[in-house]
């Protein structure tokens, strides 16, 4: 008969699952255990102590599978970037908005402005330099909005900016500076900081199967530790709540009080500047609901409210919110029954009219947000008094 050694094994506790003799592990000992044995195997621990062994234990778990569902190679379809612009972005949110982010958002309705088609890509992965979003045109990579902008003007020769001089130019760059570096990391406190749990219920993730409500409480909160620290770094996160909301109601009202009653930032037509304050301004409009930058911007700074609606119906089609007869409900229905129609992802985008054709005297397109000049009625420009002798002639 063969002895057991008595001996304790190295690293293992002498009073967790041993055999009879002790030290030495049994082949029962390797099944696995109830809960009941776990508890008694933690020890003479205090119970709270072996409740938090455990609740750590299952946060760990939990961190591993969504590392692995962040970082894990998916088999996908093969992109060919060959003359065809893949746009590189954040997954579509589940409330209807394109983006939570300014800059995709910024991105996309830029490339619809230039009327210059494209393919999106909700792959998640991040650029080189760690940015999103970013493209890949004739498998060339460039992140950064600034110089996605600088390199699609270089090689497909678009310009937003042909009709600004010099110092209008100037003008520009120093709003656009204002909006991504200073407006920005206040709308990126209310998202992620102080309106977090709507963020939450906003935030779309794939491949989370049942652990999706854990792995967008995890995600959230990781996203708002490092707004935090960034914001900090900045050195916009080291005053208070009440500065930071003062700061970013005095960047809005400077974009109001820019735009004026002009139909765009820097007058009658578009410029790139309207595509970087578009994808900012957007997240006050819808998607910070009771929020304080949504109270001022649909109600004493209204001008930007109604530029938001004008470039989202000219540029956005596909694009609905609660206005739009696209949330169904009954009398019944509470708040937390309505459903958002999921925006439309076309493989290919393309604008159906071009930038160049918004001059053209006698050639336009009727749309249901038009008048019968071809004007948008959310256009400020629109002339009401001939309207009004159009619809009486009728």
């Amino acid at each position: 008969m063969q002895i057991l050694a008595r001996h304790p094994t190295p690293g293992l506790d002498p009073g967790l699952g041993t055999s009879p003799a002790r030290g030495v592990l049994s082949p029962q000992s390797r099944a696995p255990q109830d809960y009941g044995g776990i508890m008694a195997g933690l020890g003479s621990d205090p119970w709270w102590k072996k409740t938090l062994y455990l609740t750590g234990g299952a946060l760990l778990a939990a961190a591993a599978y969504l590392l692995h569902e962040l970082l894990v190679i998916r088999k996908q379809q093969e992109i060919d970037s060959k003359d065809a612009i893949i746009l590189h972005q954040f997954a579509r949110p589940n409330n209807g908005v394109p983006s939570l982010s300014p800059f995709c958002l910024k991105m996309e309705t830029y490339l619809r402005m230039a009327d210059l088609p494209y393919q999106n890509y909700f792959g998640g992965k991040l650029s080189a330099q760690g940015k999103m979003p970013w493209i890949e045109y004739n498998n060339e990579k460039v992140s950064g909005t600034e110089f996605i902008i600088d390199f699609l003007e270089e090689k497909l020769g678009v310009n937003l900016n042909k009709n600004l001089g010099p110092h209008e130019r100037a003008v520009s760059r120093a709003v656009t500076k204002m909006v991504e570096e200073h407006f920005y990391w206040t709308l990126a406190y209310c998202q992620w900081v102080d309106n977090l749990n709507e963020t939450r219920k906003m935030l779309s993730l794939s491949g989370g199967g049942p652990f999706s409500n854990l792995l967008r409480w995890v995600v959230c909160h990781i996203t708002k530790g490092i707004v935090k620290r960034e914001m900090h770094g900045h050195g916009i996160g080291r005053f208070s709540e009440e500065e930071i909301y003062m700061l970013m109601e005095k960047d809005m009202r400077s974009l109001a009080g820019l735009l004026g009653d002009k139909k765009y930032i820097m007058g009658p037509k578009l410029s790139t500047l309207d595509a970087t304050v578009f994808g900012h301004l957007a997240q006050a409009m819808w998607t910070l609901p009771g929020t304080r930058p949504e109270r001022l911007i649909k109600g004493e700074l209204i001008n930007l409210a109604m530029y938001c609606e004008r470039i989202r119906r000219k540029f956005w089609p596909e694009w609905h919110h609660d206005d739009d007869n696209t949330i169904y409900e009954s009398e019944e229905s509470s708040e937390g029954s309505k459903t958002h129609t999921p925006l439309l992802d076309f493989s290919f985008y393309s604008r159906t009219e071009t930038f160049e054709d918004e001059g053209a005297e006698n050639s336009f397109s009727r749309t249901p947000d038009t008048d019968f000049t071809g004007h948008s009625l959310f256009d400020s420009d629109v002339d009401m008094d001939d309207y009004t002798d159009h619809e009486q002639c009728k």
